[in-house]
């Protein structure tokens, strides 16, 4: 049986983490949607659509590219997997347009959700507009000083961004302050959770749907080379990318799968959000994950140059695959990230996300350390949203 079909176990969980912790009161909503999953969302019709949906609104498949220059400049063969140039711009619609399928055939007219970088925001707020339905994104509020561009596009898309000035103001914050209006609108919203993360099925969920990235990518290379890459590479917060990725090659024992995770500026807590490197089991958020925590347990102040990727935790499924050892978990700085994304845009004309930029900024290095080596990294969105940060606080990288 294949990887995908053995995990996770019935009640959610990949190995030791995972499961579904969850107040009293949401526990029949989130039976609900597991229930609908299962059942249409397995099903020939919901199936079709979300193909139609893919094939003709997202402009599916997005294409893998032999970046050829920084190839040169590097010394190994580095190919991108280009879900920059998916509509919206970023991995995430591939998930959010079938959540949001799936609540239309619940009968739920309002998507409620969390964004860090606003990527999964915009794309819910792309799917709600789709579906003629309500949108409610809620946003720390350093998050939206830092991605101003999407809070824009969020609010032309007709969402409401709620925003969040509790805690660290950031992404963790956001999730908490989007469960809390959930909790008072669950007849009608589904809460869309935009990684692989959250109570089951959600981490089930969103990696099956973003399951079309590595199919693609196994599918696309195989064409293009005639066998498969040395290694698979994707940046990892919460985790939907590279998860995502990894599914088209998970089984393929001969491919290594390489998770990179933000260092940040330096090895203390609320410096990083190096989940991996530093963190150690615990709960958050309805599920037990690796997590940054401070002395009493509780999740850690974070940090990353990237907003997508400052969270004190990371998907279950991460946190099996790193026990068992099939995917390598490593990181990459901020300078590291920075140097990645100039060279990437100077070298290939291809302005990247500060996420992405994560699993560019390893391809490098890895890249210089092993000549000759294939490697294929999930280019999980584009910079447009991080262009006026990067510029007023670091420059153009000359």
């Amino acid at each position: 049986m294949s990887y995908l079909k053995q995990q996770p176990s019935q009640d959610g969980y990949f190995g030791d983490f995972g499961g579904a912790f969850l107040p009293p009161e949401l526990v029949p909503h989130f039976a609900e949607i597991n229930r609908a999953y299962m059942t249409l969302g397995r099903s020939a019709d919901f199936i079709n659509e979300l193909k139609y949906i893919r094939k003709h609104y997202q402009g599916r498949p997005t294409p893998v590219y032999y970046a050829h220059n920084l190839s040169k400049h590097v010394g190994a063969h580095l190919y991108l997997k280009r879900e920059d140039l998916n509509h919206s711009g970023a991995h995430k619609l591939n998930h959010c347009m079938a959540e949001a399928l799936l609540a239309k055939h619940m009968g739920k007219t309002k998507l409620i959700a969390e964004t860090g970088a606003g990527q999964h925001g915009v794309a819910l707020a792309t799917a709600a507009a789709y579906f003629g339905m309500e949108c409610e994104i809620h946003m720390g509020e350093i998050d939206i000083a830092k991605e101003a561009p999407n809070v824009t596009r969020m609010k032309l898309l007709g969402a409401q961004v709620v925003p969040v000035g509790f805690g660290g103001r950031s992404l963790k914050e956001a999730v908490d302050s989007a469960f809390q209006s959930y909790l008072g609108q669950t007849e009608h919203a589904i809460f869309a959770i935009g990684s692989v993360v959250g109570p089951h099925p959600f981490p089930l969920m969103v990696r099956n749907f973003q399951a079309v990235v590595g199919i693609e990518a196994r599918e696309q290379y195989l064409e293009m080379v005639g066998e498969l890459p040395d290694e698979v590479g994707a940046c990892v917060g919460g985790g939907s990318n590279a998860m995502g990725m990894f599914a088209g090659f998970i089984d393929d024992a001969e491919v290594g799968l390489n998770g990179v995770e933000p260092l940040g500026k330096g090895t203390k807590l609320g410096e990083h959000s190096a989940t991996m490197t530093y963190g150690k089991p615990g709960m958050i958020h309805g599920f037990k994950c690796m997590l940054l925590s401070d002395e009493e347990g509780n999740p850690a102040p974070v940090h990353s140059i990237a907003s997508g990727l400052d969270y004190p935790g990371i998907g279950p499924e991460h946190s099996f695959l790193n026990t068992t050892g099939r995917v390598n978990y490593q990181g990459a700085t901020d300078a590291e990230t920075l140097d990645a994304f100039y060279k990437l845009s100077r070298m290939e004309g291809i302005i990247c996300a500060l996420e992405s930029a994560h699993a560019v900024a390893w391809a490098i290095k890895h890249g210089q350390q092993n000549p000759g080596k294939t490697i294929l990294i999930n280019l999980s969105g584009r910079g447009d949203k991080d262009i006026d940060y990067i510029t007023q606080n670091f420059g153009f990288g000359e």
